[in-house]
This record gives structure tokens, C-alpha cells and sequence, in this order.
């Protein structure tokens, strides 16, 4: 792929967001502090779309010129367009207004099954496809999901998506491969790095779940190809992604057992609740960012050269999240104020 692409890619989207930062200013697409809420000020919402559009046009352009093959096949690149633009529907429906809970689960599954549908699932796990599918539904409703709550404080989400697609790429060109797939990884930092120019903190504009929930779904299914193709270990991607899988599923468990309504808003996240001790949102979001590069990022570079230690790297890689999620009070009750 020409090095123009992703730069037109980043431009395209450094432009766009300011686009939409113009037009929810105009049409009083604001998200209001509140309670629950870790900002202090009134900020545009919706901005994720610049990116999505970005990449969207992107892969759409590939297509014309080149065809399936430019895109990696025919499945990956309606996993990609089509799969990605019911997600980003659905985010941009939600930003507008609301839709309950229940049709937004039906959405995310139907898209992730149709996903697992065109590209299968990694037969390098061993694991039967009566259970491998079921596990990878769930994973990839968990992964779009997870982005959509962690998206709470000035440039986590956009970093974290910069951090884990970069990290790919090095990991990808440290093994000495190269691939279709590779390329993309690059177009897709290239476009969150034009949004995140206008997130980072003090942010101008919030992506919105338009924005989240597309990268959290990106993600997915740029880890199960790769798996596919024998590219990256899926252990390498659940490594990359540490911190936000960690933070998500350990806050949102201990409020589950803790008997409180889990799926409400809440500022009980470990990142949240870092924000606020140090008052300062740019402190949290480059603390993540140096976990991603000091911890994980060469743990994942050990699952990559030897996938068989992929379960134990893992592990390796959660265990000391969740001792710092414990220590910081990640979903507990007295957190949330």
C-alpha cells in the first residue's frame, strides 16, 4: 500500500472531525456533565464518526482500484464495511437520541455473527467450532462493548485503539511478515490518530458511541483475522488489549456481585477513578499508554514467537491489571462518588 493512503486517511479525518465538531455545536449535540460524569464542562459528542467515515471511504476506495484483494478478500472487506457501518449506525442512532438496551445487544450480535459467518474462527486454538463460535460471539459483542465503557475520560479510547493497532504493526514487521492486513492496521491508526488530535486532553469533542463501539469491533475483527491467516496469535491481541479488557470486566463483575445495576452509568473504572485522584485526565490516559508499551506490548511479543505460551503469557500479562485494579478500587461501591 502507498504511503499517501493513510496520510490522506489521517488528513481526512483530522478535517472531518472538525467537521462534526462545528456541527454538534450547531445542533446542540452536547454531553452534559453530571454526576456520573468525569468531564466538568459541556462537549460536543459524536466526532468518532469522522473516523469512521474516513476509513470507510478508504476501504470503499481500495475496492474501485483494486478490488477484494487490496482489501485482504471479498470476507474480510464486508466484515469490515459492512459489519462496521451497522455498528456505526447503531452508535450514531444512540448519539442522537436512544435506543434500548436490548435492540442494541441484537444489533451487536447479528453483526458479530455475521462476522464469524464470512471469516470463521482460528483453528490453531483446537477448540471444537460448537464452543469456538459461541466463545467468539461473545468476545466480540464483549470487545465493542468494552470500548464504549471505557471511552469515559479525554483520549483513552482513541489511544488505546492507536497504541494496540501500532503495537500489531510492530509486532507484525518484528516477525519479518508482511501482509494486506498489515496495511490496514496502518489506515486505521491513521485515521484515529486525526481524531485524537481533537480528543486529546482537554478534549474538544468526544467520539460518541458512534465512534467507540466501531473501534472496539475494528479490533475484533482485525485479531480474528490475523489469527486466521496465522499472522498474530489471538493471545498476542488479548495481550495488546490488556488494560482495557482487565478494567472493564473487573469493574463490571464486582458491581455485578456487589448487587448494584451494573449496565448504569458509573464512575467506578480504575482509569476514572486515577482521573480524579490526580486531577488530570492526560495523567491517566499516558499512564495506560506506558502500560501498553513497558508491560505488554513485549508480552505480547513473547506470545507472538511462541504461541503455545500464549495461555500463560496472558495471564502473566492480566495478573499485575488486576492487582492494580483492586488496589485502586475499580468497581466499588464508594468509588463512584
Amino acid at each position: 500500500m502507498h504511503w499517501l493512503i493513510p496520510l490522506l486517511v489521517f488528513l481526512g479525518s483530522l478535517q472531518l472531525t472538525g467537521l462534526m465538531h462545528r456541527y454538534a455545536l450547531r445542533r446542540g449535540l452536547m454531553d452534559i456533565p453530571n454526576a456520573r460524569s468525569s468531564h466538568l464542562v459541556p462537549t460536543p459528542r459524536g466526532g468518532g464518526l469522522a473516523f469512521v467515515s474516513s476509513l470507510m471511504l478508504a476501504v470503499l476506495g481500495s475496492y474501485l482500484m483494486g478490488g477484494w484483494a487490496s482489501l485482504g478478500g471479498r470476507e474480510l472487506a464486508l466484515a469490515l464495511w459492512g459489519g462496521g457501518l451497522l455498528i456505526a449506525l447503531l452508535g450514531f442512532w444512540d448519539d442522537h437520541g436512544h435506543i434500548p438496551a436490548r435492540w442494541r445487544l441484537a444489533g451487536h450480535l447479528l453483526v458479530a455473527g455475521g462476522a464469524l459467518v464470512l471469516l470463521g474462527v482460528p483453528g490453531s486454538l483446537g477448540l471444537p467450532e460448537w464452543l469456538a463460535y459461541p466463545l467468539f460471539l461473545i468476545g466480540i459483542v464483549w470487545l465493542l462493548n468494552l470500548f464504549n465503557f471505557m471511552d469515559g475520560i479525554d483520549g483513552i479510547a482513541g489511544s488505546e485503539a492507536l497504541s494496540v493497532t501500532g503495537g500489531a504493526m510492530l509486532l507484525i514487521g518484528w516477525l519479518g511478515m508482511d501482509s494486506v492486513l498489515s496495511d490496514w492496521l496502518g489506515v486505521a491508526a491513521a485515521a484515529t490518530a486525526g481524531f485524537l488530535l481533537w480528543n486529546w486532553p482537554p478534549a474538544k469533542i468526544f467520539m460518541g458511541d458512534v465512534g467507540s463501539g466501531f473501534l472496539g469491533y475494528l479490533l475484533a475483527i482485525f485479531a480474528l483475522q490475523s489469527a486466521n491467516i496465522g499472522l498474530l496469535p489471538i493471545w498476542s491481541w488479548l495481550i495488546l488489549l490488556g488494560v482495557f479488557i482487565v478494567d472493564a470486566t473487573l469493574t463490571l463483575a464486582r458491581r455485578f456481585l456487589a448487587g448494584e445495576a451494573w449496565y448504569s452509568a458509573h464512575r467506578s473504572h480504575a482509569y476514572q477513578i486515577l482521573s480524579r485522584r490526580w486531577r488530570s485526565h492526560r495523567r491517566a490516559t499516558l499512564g495506560v499508554l506506558v502500560i501498553n508499551l513497558v508491560w505488554l506490548l513485549p508480552l505480547a511479543a513473547l506470545a507472538a514467537a511462541r504461541p503455545a505460551l500464549g495461555v500463560v503469557l496472558t495471564l502473566l500479562a492480566y495478573l499485575p491489571l488486576i492487582l492494580l485494579g483492586l488496589k485502586i478500587g475499580a468497581g466499588r461501591p464508594e468509588s463512584n462518588g
